[in-house]
């Protein structure tokens, strides 16, 4: 008996081979947009269909950021995603990732396959990017030579610095032809020498700006030795060349604002600069013209002359101080000496000789203290208040102790 199989195993058999198809895995179609209902989860669900068949479609909420416009009945679209079995049901459905209006979708899916291959060569990474000289002397101009933003970089230019040469090489910037311009005049002004090449034209559908998407435009910009600011469109508009390019701008006049010096701002803010540095210099004068005059005052302090004056204070002082002590040790020995002369003058011999006694010597000048020395015949002086008397010794009586006694 033949093998039997459950739904479950032929929806699960079938979902298998749809995911291991490469082209259903990411495949663009064009139809006529149906029963377009938006869930309240977020969620777009619709149809597409031409003549001949219709197609389930959802699109869910968190790829939302793939639609840039408002999906409708009866708009004719390309839906970029994946066809997936749903087992439940049974049924494939689209399950879309980007959503654009007929006409640009082969052109958007053309610009993925192109963004993807030189992505994944490298030709987008951040090594080879080369920085945008701050003062570019000379700059060089691939785009039409009559349209708005050939003026737009030249009023610009002029504004920001009247002394910045601009080189334009005019290139056809769409239609046939366009690429064929546009890498001529990169090649160009690369082999000129210029510091910066700016490549570029105004805002247009993705039609006119399709020449920056070209993959011979990507590689001679990633190929050119000079720094490429990419300026295609308006802020909105992103195409290959913005991603080769080593600084990408919004708009050829923000081109003109990255890669032209604003000489005139940069005079201002010199100007400035130069009022701020002499008012720190005259700030740092008048601070150093007050240490000077600290260091004078400390010079003037410890110098030969303020030394000398200073010492011959201090001499003066010390003279001062010497004459008081002087004053004072003499007026001690004078007081000492008058108690001495007191205390002498109390002993003093001729006190005693003005009280009646006298002081009696030798022939030789000795002093006679008693009997013992007398020698009959000798002379002796006798020394009284008022002179002197001279006398012969004639009779010596010494005492006895009762008349030394009695004498006393």
């Amino acid at each position: 008996m033949a093998n039997v199989y459950s739904v479950a195993q032929v929806n699960s058999y079938i979902k298998n081979m749809f995911l291991q198809d490469f082209m259903l895995n990411r495949i663009w179609i064009k139809g006529e947009v149906s029963n377009c209902k938006y869930h309240t989860s977020g969620h777009i669900y619709f149809t597409i269909k031409d003549q001949t068949g219709t197609i389930a479609c959802v699109m869910f909420a968190g790829n939302r950021n793939g639609l840039s416009f408002s999906l409708q009945e009866g708009q004719t679209v390309v839906v970029e995603g994946s066809v997936r079995v749903y087992e439940r049901d049974g049924k494939y459905q689209l399950y879309a990732k980007n959503i654009t209006l007929d006409g640009a979708g082969l052109f958007y899916q053309k610009f993925e396959q192109l963004k993807q291959e030189l992505e994944e060569m490298g030709m987008f990474s951040k090594v080879y990017k080369k920085p945008i000289p701050r003062f570019a002397r000379t700059i060089g101009v691939v785009t039409a030579s009559t349209g708005a933003a050939i003026r737009d970089i030249v009023t610009i230019a002029r504004r920001r610095n009247p002394y910045v040469q601009l080189v334009l090489y005019p290139a056809l910037v769409q239609g046939d032809g366009a690429k064929e311009t546009i890498v001529q005049g990169i090649s160009y002004l690369d082999r000129l020498g210029v510091d910066v090449i700016i490549v570029g034209r105004g805002g247009g559908s993705i039609e006119d700006l399709w020449a920056f998407n070209e993959e011979c435009v990507a590689r001679a910009i990633f190929a050119c030795q000079t720094p490429v600011i990419s300026a295609v469109g308006h802020e909105v508009d992103v195409t290959i060349s913005d991603y080769v390019a080593d600084l990408r701008a919004p708009t050829p006049s923000a081109a003109a604002e990255l890669a032209v010096f604003d000489y005139r701002s940069y005079q201002d803010t010199l100007e400035e600069k130069r009022r701020m540095l002499f008012q720190k210099m005259a700030g740092r004068i008048e601070y150093n013209r007050g240490k000077i005059k600290q260091a004078q005052m400390q010079l003037h302090y410890v110098g030969p002359q303020n030394q000398v004056l200073m010492k011959r204070q201090r001499l003066l002082d010390l003279e001062g101080q010497l004459e008081r002590r002087m004053e004072r040790k003499l007026r001690f020995i004078r007081h000492q000496t008058e108690l001495f002369a007191e205390r002498l003058d109390g002993v003093s011999p001729f006190k005693r000789l003005e009280k009646g006694y006298a002081y009696v010597t030798d022939q030789d000048g000795r002093a006679f203290k008693g009997v013992g020395q007398a020698v009959k015949g000798e002379f002796i002086t006798v020394k009284v208040a008022d002179g002197e008397v001279r006398a012969v010794i004639k009779e010596v009586l010494p005492y006895d102790g009762k008349q030394r006694e009695e004498g006393d």
